[in-house]
């Protein structure tokens, strides 16, 4: 079973009926003036109404990219310019601390804020954080390893409070792990940049969008063609943005009847996990993501219990597949309070909405085997030590 959820899951049925269907009729440049790339523009512009309808935006809002990174790394490096100064949190993704780096190097001042043990970041911190020279503000609105949502709507209010009197600082929202399960849809205290993927919700992988609304404006990362409005040339990706919208129109209909569900498993996973495996200790916070669960096991290691649970048919991680193989233990982790060998005894079990109960309830299973194997193995070394 796939316990990695959260770094990709299957296509959706309905997505893939959707992408034969698009590819076995005439997969024409979008571009084209002819009848077939016309035909490729409509299909653009009705799945850009669908992400736009997820995200609680207008559809010319919606720029389409190759995934979440790129649409970080363009809400970052497409607005932030020398002296400006950035606030952002140290438990993001590395697609955005990684950008806010290259932002440093270019001449930017940057503050990441320290979460709390739940890994959650306050409207109030974030406020205290703003500077005269500060132009954004940039917050993952779920954490995609601990499961953390924040409180976005109240950090909207509170930047725009504080800028009220000043020139616009903008607020970018990575929502990639959000969407599906949280509102995206907040008006008047929306996010001005907001980041989306499409396989995190089902889509084909290589297509994501990020929402840009007025007065945010963005230096194109890619330049070239007059594509998507001027804002990222090159040809679009027809085929993935076609499953993108299929799987936006999806999550948004479906989200209230996911939510219920996920809980449901999320507490399963739980019981068999605590009734089996303990001692553990959970990471992030009760009303985080319901599909996400970070969990130590002391007295193993995890990238073992990984390994091993790959041989039982599990699917599981350590953390984000972007950090996959680093030596050092989880940011995200050491950023709320963990030490590193409680980082390094930490799963990540994310699952979506093709999971079933009995599918959780045998996984949890092989967890529970594989992390009592674990810790008689270590028993019996550090005894043969003595």
């Amino acid at each position: 079973m796939n316990l990695d959820h959260n770094a990709g899951g299957r296509a959706r049925p309905e997505v893939v009926a959707a992408v034969a269907d698009w590819l076995g009729r005439d997969a024409a440049n979008p571009s084209s003036v002819h009848q077939a790339g016309r035909r490729a523009r409509e299909a653009v512009e009705a799945a850009r109404d669908e992400v736009a309808a997820l995200a609680g935006a207008r559809a010319a809002e919606v720029v389409f990219t190759s995934g979440g990174t790129e649409a970080n790394n363009a809400a970052i490096l497409g607005v932030v310019r020398p002296g400006m100064h950035v606030v952002s949190t140290a438990i993001e993704h590395a697609s955005v601390l990684r950008a806010l780096d290259v932002a440093r190097a270019r001449g930017a001042d940057v503050t990441l804020l320290a979460p709390d043990r739940d890994g959650r970041v306050g409207a109030e911190q974030v406020a205290d954080a703003l500077r005269d020279a500060t132009g954004l503000v940039s917050v993952g609105w779920a954490n995609g390893e601990i499961g953390t949502v924040q409180p976005i709507g109240a950090i909207a209010r509170a930047v725009r409070a504080r800028a009220a009197a000043a020139p616009r600082i903008l607020l970018h929202a990575d929502a990639v792990q959000a969407a599906g399960s949280c509102t995206l849809d907040l008006g008047n205290d929306a996010p001005d940049l907001l980041s989306l993927s499409g396989h995190k919700l089902g889509a084909l992988s290589g297509v994501g969008a990020l929402v840009v609304r007025a007065p945010a404006t963005l230096a194109p990362l890619l330049v070239g063609g007059a594509h998507e409005r001027e804002r990222r040339a090159g040809t679009e990706n027809v085929p993935g943005i076609v499953s993108f919208g299929v799987a936006a129109r999806l999550a948004r209909l479906e989200r209230e009847a996911w939510l219920r569900r996920a809980a449901a498993l999320r507490a399963r996973l739980l019981a068999v996990l605590e009734a089996g495996a303990a001692p553990l200790v959970r990471h992030g916070a009760d009303d985080g993501l319901p599909g996400t669960v970070s969990v130590s096991f002391p007295g193993t290691r995890a990238d073992a219990l990984v390994i091993a649970l790959d041989l039982r048919g599990v699917a599981a991680a350590t953390g984000p597949a972007c950090a996959a193989g680093a030596a050092e233990p989880s940011h995200v982790l050491r950023a709320i309070g963990c030490d590193d060998a409680l980082a390094a005894a930490a799963l990540r079990l994310s699952f979506g909405p093709d999971a079933t109960p009995d599918e959780v309830e045998r996984s949890a299973a092989v967890v529970v085997e594989c992390v009592a194997q674990a810790r008689s193995v270590r028993t019996a070394r550090v005894g043969h030590a003595a």
